[in-house]
């Protein structure tokens, strides 16, 4: 009678969590190009062939990757209350030089101007931290106004927190935070709409 134990039965969802973690890792370090299915293997402790079993092809383990970079809630939380001032602090706050690196925007600066990785990153925003803002506005042109937020989001981000010029990396935080704080309130909660800019009233006559 043979004493031989039956081989661990391998837990999938672990595997394919393990494979996942480290396919984010790998494409927020080196982008979608310079990544590899082989390193994102060894970094699971899987095989490359058992990479390809869970998600079909590096762009089907991408796709994955960037929805789970970008659905957490980083810089927009879930509230509607004094939402401005809540993505200026969080935003000044994780953009500090003492913070730790936000994984979304790097994935996003290192593979987007990769055709192939540009759709599925685009994609990725919209339907995630996008949609979750733009969920958050009342008005008109909500996802409009939720991306020219995320643009200066965006934007901030790597003139502060990649780039670091003096005047951003050294400013005030409190000084930070209000400034970012008047800049996102006309667009958050569309403050004169688009009359502020050209001068007209709701009614399309000069004001």
């Amino acid at each position: 009678m043979s004493t031989a134990q039956p081989a661990r039965k391998r837990d999938a969802a672990a595997t394919r969590e393990a494979i996942l973690a480290a396919a984010v890792v790998e494409f927020t370090e080196h982008g979608y190009a310079g990544a590899g299915v082989r390193r994102i293997a060894e970094r699971a402790g899987v095989t490359a062939m058992m990479v390809n079993r869970y998600f079909g092809s590096k762009q089907g383990l991408f796709t994955q990757a960037v929805a789970r970079s970008f659905a957490p809630p980083t810089i927009v939380g879930d509230e509607r209350a004094d939402l401005a001032g809540a993505i200026a602090h969080t935003l000044t706050e994780r953009t500090a030089s003492d913070a730790e690196r936000l994984d979304p925007f790097l994935l996003l600066l290192r593979s987007a101007p990769d055709p192939e990785a540009a759709d599925i990153v685009r994609q990725g925003v919209e339907a995630n931290v996008g949609a979750r803002l733009a969920g958050l506005l009342d008005g008109p042109d909500a996802d409009v106004r939720a991306q020219l937020a995320l643009a200066l989001v965006a934007g901030t981000w790597l003139l502060r927190g990649v780039v670091g010029t003096t005047a951003l990396a050294t400013a005030d935080d409190a000084r930070l935070i209000a400034l970012l704080t008047d800049m996102l309130e006309p667009v958050v909660h569309e403050v004169g709409g688009t009359s502020a800019a050209t001068g007209t009233g709701p009614d399309g006559t000069q004001g």
